[in-house]
């Protein structure tokens, strides 16, 4: 695997480039020895066919994929069993009937259920995803995982689905707005300057200014959406495979009030369910906090998740980590609860506990963006 990184060398130079390695720790391990100090270190997104091909599981399907695989495993069933009824069950779904039937002729060969879901090529899924069954193979807890994996991806359609709904309403009234400027602009402005210039009357400034503005709009009017149109293009690759405009953007998110707030609890509460799981499924605190800070989606915040996670690494604590660590701060109870979890060794009972409170804080604030006066 590749890895893009930033850094400094041992005489204070920036440097930037790739190292090959099979996982981010290796990787780090290997700048180290070559005395670079990485500020950024991610693996590159190679083309390929197969990735072309392989696209994200939605979480919809990943949850319902979960919740029945634990339910028929609870019933006593075995995992190739389970699967076969799973694959019957959703004859008429042929991408997710191919996954299954690929799952299953790896399951039919011997293999683990880790294993066919990490080699299937169908569906990419969550590395968090999979080694907490990966672990919950080897411990005995596979319905116990699956069940709160399930719960997960749950919330987070749950999550996703409000915030959507609370979206509607204010765009909904910006697009109206727009609309009934731009049929002024062209309908009814021409008409009032009309009556004026029929009336040799002197138009005032103002007025002339948005005479002025329904002229270029009624002449230049396709080119205008077409400049639209482009530049919302252009926005979008750029947030998309540019690093640096995806980090700035998503900063200025942080900083806008009320959103911001949201964005924060969101990830924050994320990456605590997520860590509290694994750490609960058997999985090791260096390894867990390497795995959970990958399910960021804010570049800001997953930055400074990542050079934490390295100086965990190292054999510090996450909270002192954090601390140490120029960027956004963090909210002041997610820091106290992660320290005081530490400190009593009960960190995944603590995050779970914080995580449950920043969801019941944004249902809070998104039911009132949805009470629409």
């Amino acid at each position: 695997m590749l890895f893009r990184y930033k850094g400094f060398d041992k005489s204070g130079k920036k440097v930037k480039g790739t190292v090959t390695a099979s996982s981010v720790e290796e990787a780090g391990q290997k700048l180290r020895t070559l005395s670079i100090y990485y500020e950024f270190l991610a693996p590159t997104k190679e083309f390929s066919l197969e990735a072309f091909s392989k696209r994200q599981m939605p979480g919809e399907l990943l949850a319902t994929f979960s919740k029945e695989l634990s339910s028929y495993l609870n019933s006593g069933m075995t995992i190739l069993t389970a699967i076969r009824l799973l694959e019957n069950q959703h004859e008429g779904e042929k991408k997710y009937v191919s996954f299954l039937n690929s799952v299953k002729t790896m399951i039919d060969e011997g293999k683990s259920l880790y294993h066919a879901l990490n080699t299937q090529k169908v569906y990419a899924l969550p590395e968090f995803y999979l080694q907490s069954l990966n672990i919950a193979g080897q411990s005995g807890k596979m319905v116990e995982v699956l069940t709160n994996m399930a719960n997960f991806f749950s919330a987070q359609n749950k999550v996703k689905s409000q915030v959507k709904a609370a979206m509607i309403y204010p765009a909904a009234i910006f697009i109206i707005a727009i609309i009934i400027i731009g049929f002024l602009l062209v309908s009814v402005v021409p008409k009032i300057t009309q009556i004026f210039e029929d009336t040799d009357q002197v138009l005032p400034k103002i007025t002339q200014i948005v005479v002025g503005a329904s002229d270029f709009l009624i002449a230049h009017y396709l080119m205008i959406l077409l400049l639209l149109i482009s530049f919302v293009i252009v926005l979008k690759i750029l947030y998309t495979k540019v690093y640096t405009f995806h980090k700035i953007v998503d900063g200025l998110l942080l900083k806008i009030p009320l959103v911001g707030e949201l964005i924060q609890n969101h990830e924050l509460g994320r990456f605590s369910y997520i860590l509290s799981l694994m750490l609960g499924s058997g999985v090791a605190y260096t390894q867990a906090v390497q795995l959970s800070k990958d399910t960021f989606s804010n570049y800001v915040l997953k930055e400074l998740f990542n050079k934490a996670a390295a100086k965990v690494v190292e054999g510090n604590k996450l909270s002192n980590s954090l601390q140490l660590i120029k960027g956004k701060k963090l909210k002041r109870n997610f820091m106290q609860s992660l320290a005081l979890g530490e400190e009593s060794s009960e960190v995944g009972s603590v995050l779970n506990n914080i995580s449950h409170l920043y969801a019941e804080e944004n249902d809070e604030k998104i039911k009132i963006l949805l009470s629409h006066p």
